[in-house]
């Protein structure tokens, strides 16, 4: 779809570009999905009516009919010199060529060359020519610019706002309308937080915003064990906004970002058996994750599906033996299950059998969600039916997936997407708990 995005600029293809893609059409792959699809698209953009191949196509943008950029194609020899260093056969330096020669005749019209081949771009500012990458697929510029979830209310707050608030109880929460500078920067279900000495602390969710007015709502203390999810706590500020997002029937899809040893695995299963086995809110626990390996992989592993995804499944297995301890506050269940009821409950499904499938009632754990392209990441929370809940977990600084950037990576385009929401969240989880030398390790290598 690349050729609607660049809106009032013209596209030139070479005729190098097409040969390529014709290598890659045939076999079940994305690359050749994709590349067919890309033909069926010139090919109706050359089977429109009137449509002049030497004077160029018109591109329509996406939802709109007037025309903006042309597409053209490469229907004659161009001449160009490249060093003699750059063997000639070699498709990326026919079109360095082609781009040089497009230089030339289009002076002083600007020539980008776009292209997702890094080295690519490093040979074409060599060569002098302009270049650029394709910007499209990317959710956001910079990983630092992601959505964390939570906000820190300025230190004057109770100043600036407190003549304005009003404050009402219902159940054990308490609600406060909030108007004033602060009120611009917030999204619905963002959490927010006030904490200066000598003031009383503020832990809220935003539960709505009218205009310059926003409604807070106090959260549920999951640092006190009275509110033990299956016997974890929380041991920080983050990891208590990500439970109250976890335990919340109203939120539908979560997503938690945070370095290794945040606890991301630990609660989501936490909060999965305490829905699952005391409250009966799903019927099952599903786990799947993206199976791509840290280094060089080890082959086929033999069994049933179940079986095959055991070996990914490490993460989960630790985190259920710490949760089998965990009886004592646990409450009734969890008391008298033993291990093989918990693991009766807990389903592991691989990721390529999801197309067509549909969710009922499930909580549906998705692990290593960095490694998940947008459209994969689309697959899975696409599945979801009536009363299931999606939980997606990552660390976009543990890409394993060639070509993934923290950029394009399916959690960050998740995470963009539905914030805001009123029945998604996110949270990224800023403190390690699992050891001083983990934590150590994370910051330091």
């Amino acid at each position: 779809m690349c050729l609607f995005r660049f809106e009032e600029h013209d596209i030139f293809l070479p005729m190098i570009v097409l040969e390529e893609l014709d290598g890659h059409k045939k076999g079940m792959t994305e690359v050749a999905r994709n590349a067919r699809q890309t033909s069926r698209t010139l090919d109706a953009l050359a089977g429109t009516p009137g449509a002049d191949i030497t004077a160029g196509f018109m591109l329509n943008s996406t939802g709109q009919r007037e025309a903006k950029g042309k597409l053209l194609f490469q229907t004659q020899p161009l001449d160009y010199t490249l060093p003699s260093s750059l063997p000639q056969g070699k498709a990326d330096n026919q079109i360095l060529g082609v781009v040089e020669a497009l230089r030339q005749k289009f002076t002083p019209r600007e020539v980008v060359l776009v292209s997702k081949d890094i080295n690519m771009r490093v040979k074409a500012r060599a060569l002098g020519l302009a270049t650029d990458d394709y910007q499209n697929d990317k959710a956001l510029e910079d990983g630092d610019l992601l959505y964390s979830g939570a906000l820190a209310l300025p230190t004057d707050f109770w100043a600036t706002h407190g003549q304005s608030v009003e404050s009402w109880q219902q159940g054990q929460h308490t609600f406060y309308k909030v108007a004033g500078p602060s009120v611009p920067y917030m999204l619905i279900n963002q959490f927010v937080y006030f904490e200066s000495p000598g003031e009383p602390s503020l832990y809220a969710r935003v539960t709505e915003i009218r205009g310059d007015i926003a409604v807070l709502k106090t959260l549920k203390d999951f640092t006190h064990l009275k509110n033990a999810v299956w016997g974890v706590i929380a041991r920080n500020r983050e990891q208590n906004f990500a439970l109250n997002l976890l335990t919340d029937p109203e939120v539908d899809f979560v997503t938690l970002t945070g370095t290794a040893g945040t606890g991301k695995t630990l609660m989501a299963l936490a909060s999965g058996l305490t829905q699952v086995l005391d409250d009966r809110r799903y019927t099952e626990i599903i786990v799947t994750r993206a199976t791509v390996s840290v280094g060089e992989d080890i082959g086929f592993l033999p069994g049933s599906e179940e079986e095959k995804m055991g070996p990914w499944m490490g993460a989960l297995d630790d985190n259920l033996e710490v949760l089998g301890k965990t009886d004592t506050s646990a409450g009734e269940w969890g008391r008298a299950a033993t291990n093989e009821l918990i693991r009766s409950r807990i389903k592991i499904k691989s990721m390529n059998f999801m197309r067509g499938r549909t969710f009922l009632n499930k909580y549906v754990i998705i692990d290593e969600a960095q490694n998940l392209t947008p459209k994969q990441m689309k697959t899975l929370i696409t599945r979801a039916g009536p009363g299931t809940k999606i939980v997606c977990m990552g660390n976009l600084a543990q890409i394993d997936t060639p070509y993934l950037t923290e950029g394009s990576s399916g959690l960050t385009f998740a995470v963009d997407r539905f914030k805001g929401w009123p029945h998604g969240g996110h949270i990224t989880l800023a403190r390690g708990e699992r050891s001083r030398l983990a934590d150590f390790a994370s910051e330091m290598l």
